[in-house]
């Protein structure tokens, strides 16, 4: 079935529903996808409750219920048939009413994130293109590229003149200072969360108040070369995207605005901004800002496991996953990283693999994690999995015997 297919049918069926129960996953794309579905519900009188989550299993699922969940739920096989998922995960449900990109054989991975298919589905419930610009927010959270059916839906939007194209840095900030400052994707080494370099190197670039971004961008590079791989490096400059209908205008800093909300247990605030309600957007940025730092020091204060292969603890459940991305993403690891957080009664591992390294972590965390009697999954490249905590022994034995 194509994806067009699939999001039609449900479509119709939001279409018919009186009233929906909808989770959603807390990052950038699970935000993204769910207030996308919001809107469309909105303009079609539907009546909504929406709840962010961290994760989801089929207990939280009540049948008297008609129920949507986005971007999370494709992992579940015991979910209700007649449940409806948004996804971009690898698909375990079986049901009916399934919108999932893997499924019609497109790259979840990097070519259509759940808050691109959200924006598939919500076309088929009547012109939802102004919602182009929510859709990127999720493309950018997940690090997807610009291909595929996430190239379509840009240039849907740029068309319609709800996005607008530009080129410049690529960091998430209301100043040049805050850009360096709280700069996570990438993670700049040496520069993110120390203000005295920051200044340097902005004293150093700037001339009469005016920035000179080719002396800037060299100095980044001088600072972080080594210990930052060139895809990181390189991804500082480039395609800039303005949303005509943002209450952020910056597609970078509201996608990074709205993924901290979500990790800092703010995901209502994230839903608000989504929905273009603009009283929060200044204790949005306060969050933000909060969270970016203090993943910013969980990086610098990693603890590396005693062990051979790249596994780290943090101490913080919210800063996990961000710190897991940097780790693999932007620095010279050329195997699976994994960071670990005890998030109380259970273990939770983000796992990531840099680019180049060939492993399907998503089939690697649901086994090992199911081995634990918990649950994993996810993406080839970006995964997770949560566990009971006795379960660690045998976590650890696992990943030593795979990639010892």
């Amino acid at each position: 079935m194509s994806i067009e297919d699939a999001a039609e049918q449900v479509a119709d069926r939001l279409s018919e529903s009186d009233s929906l129960r909808i989770y959603a996953h807390h990052d950038a794309d699970g935000i993204a996808s769910a207030t996308i579905m919001c809107h469309a519900l909105n303009r079609l009188g539907k009546k909504f409750h929406l709840t962010i989550k961290d994760r989801i299993s089929s207990e939280y699922i009540k049948k008297d219920e008609t129920t949507l969940l986005c971007d999370f739920g494709a992992s579940l096989e015991d979910l209700s048939e007649d449940v409806m998922v948004i996804d971009h995960h690898v698909p375990h449900f079986n049901g009916e009413y399934h919108v999932n990109p893997r499924l019609s054989g497109i790259d979840g991975d990097k070519e259509l994130s759940a808050s691109g298919a959200a924006y598939i589905t919500a076309n088929f419930m009547g012109d939802n293109r102004d919602l182009s610009g929510l859709a990127l927010l999720g493309i950018i959270g997940d690090r997807q590229n610009i291909a595929g059916k996430n190239q379509d839906i840009i240039n849907e939007g740029i068309a319609n003149q709800f996005i607008i194209p530009n080129r410049g840095l690529k960091l998430a900030g209301r100043n040049l200072k805050e850009q360096l400052y709280t700069a996570l994707d990438p993670y700049l080494c040496g520069i993110s969360g120390d203000e005295e370099k920051v200044n340097e190197i902005l004293r150093i670039s700037t001339k009469e108040d005016k920035c000179n971004y080719k002396t800037l961008l060299s100095n980044i590079i001088l600072n972080t070369a080594e210990n930052t791989n060139e895809i990181a490096m390189q991804s500082l400059w480039g395609d800039t995207y303005e949303l005509e209908r943002g209450v952020i205008h910056d597609a970078h800093s509201m996608s990074a605005v709205i993924e901290a909300c979500g990790l800092s247990k703010r995901g209502g605030l994230g839903v608000a901004l989504c929905l273009r309600m603009t009283h929060g957007v200044e204790e949005a940025w306060d969050i933000t800002v909060k969270h970016r730092l203090k993943v910013i020091s969980a990086i610098k204060n990693l603890q590396k496991n005693e062990e051979s292969f790249p596994l780290f603890e943090v101490s913080n459940p919210q800063t996990a996953s961000n710190v897991a991305d940097s780790l693999a993403f932007d620095s010279l690891y050329d195997t699976p990283v994994f960071v670990i957080v005890d998030s109380g009664e259970k273990y939770s591992v983000s796992a990531r693999c840099p680019a180049g390294v060939e492993c399907d972590l998503s089939e690697f965390m649901r086994k090992i994690a199911e081995g634990t009697g918990g649950t994993g999954g996810g993406h080839k490249c970006r995964a997770g999995a949560t566990f009971e905590k006795e379960g660690l022994s045998f976590f650890k034995k696992e990943l030593k015997e795979a990639f010892c």
